[in-house]
């Protein structure tokens, strides 16, 4: 008789400690971590907001991400705490895609996967690096603003010298422009990269140029919609927003507005819903150890840098050129932008239908 409570002990024991067990399993499963340079851009956080959503459906146990605010070391040290705390895959959206090549290599020796979101990190231990097509993203911006004035003065406000997709939409950009350039057409008369792809910054150089410039500037060039609406700040300062064209890329809500407005020209439509679910199913792929099926791409090729070595798993997805005669079916109509949000200042009977 007395071994009888020995055994509801011992059973009540377990039925305490099991919840514990299949807890713990839970944790040891696919953990991944989400690597921002900032929020500033409107984009970010919402991806941010994406791609947890679809890892935890996509069975990660936990998804932890942190913000840099623009500090590569920052970054960098946050990405060595991710690896301690034991996640299997960290997407990364780069501050310095060179400086964080440092914290990558780190990841990879101990077994974490990397994958570059949209901004080239320069090492060949990377996992995977997930773009759009930034050399077509430049194309598009230029051929947006040359729809508008073929000839004069232009002005170009590239994106962080420290980010390589800003290199690679510049090239896009000069792939247009520069036979005008050489025909005489078109004289470039302010050029400079805007740190962080910063509007506040964009703002204070876009002022002068045009102070350079006795405000003879026909277009402007800018690689983002932060620095094309940091342009728009300073040209309405001097009367001018909606005389000279201006354009961008990621066609955010503050972009497609103005575009409504008649203020912005042309902003580049990147489908952030299509990358994010790529950058989830690689990661838990990666967490998984299968196979990717992607392409390899030399470093070298990426970056320019002929002294780059090693290949990179690769994806690029296309892009679509948006203006105000396509801003609804491309922007509104995808729901990729609230139609409230885009249209609230244009007068009812000026609006398109609501979708």
């Amino acid at each position: 008789m007395k071994k009888i409570p020995v055994l509801i002990l011992v059973a009540v024991m377990l039925v305490s400690v099991l919840p514990a067990a299949f807890a713990t399993g839970k944790a040891e499963g696919v953990k991944v971590g989400l690597s921002f340079a900032e929020f500033e851009v409107e984009r970010w956080s919402r991806e941010k907001d994406r791609m947890t959503e679809l890892a935890k459906k996509a069975g990660a146990t936990q998804v932890v991400y942190q913000v840099a605010n623009n500090d590569a070391n920052l970054q960098n040290s946050q990405i060595e705490n991710m690896v301690s705390q034991g996640v299997k895959v960290i997407i990364i959206v780069a501050v310095d895609g060179a400086a964080c090549a440092t914290a990558v290599d780190q990841a990879a020796k101990a077994g974490v996967a990397c994958i570059a979101y949209d901004r080239l990190i320069k090492t060949n231990k990377l996992a995977a690096y997930i773009t759009f097509d930034n050399v077509e993203v430049g194309r598009q911006e230029a051929l947006g603003v040359l729809d508008v004035v073929k000839k004069g003065n232009f002005a170009l406000l590239g994106g962080s010298p420290t980010d390589n997709n800003a290199h690679l939409v510049r090239q896009g950009q000069m792939l247009v422009l520069q036979p005008l350039i050489d025909k005489g057409d078109i004289k470039i008369v302010g050029d400079q990269f805007v740190d962080g792809w910063s509007q506040e910054k964009a703002l204070s150089i876009m002022e002068n140029m045009l102070t350079a410039n006795q405000n003879k500037i026909d277009a402007v060039v800018a690689s983002n919609d932060s620095t094309g609406l940091g342009a728009v700040e300073a040209l309405a300062a001097q009367k001018l927003a909606g005389k000279v064209p201006v354009s961008g890329q990621d066609a955010t809500a503050a972009a497609c507005k103005a575009i409504a407005e008649g203020k912005f020209t042309v902003t580049v439509f990147k489908d952030i819903n299509l990358l994010s679910p790529m950058a989830v199913d690689i990661a838990m792929k990666l967490a998984r150890k299968q196979a990717l099926g992607l392409a390899s791409r030399n470093l070298a090729e990426l970056t320019g840098d002929k002294a780059a070595t090693g290949s990179i798993p690769c994806a690029f997805l296309p892009v679509t050129r948006v203006t105000k005669d396509n801003l609804y079916d491309v922007v509104i109509k995808s729901k990729f932008q609230p139609y409230d949000e885009v249209y609230k200042d244009i007068p009812e009977a000026q609006r398109p239908k609501r979708p």
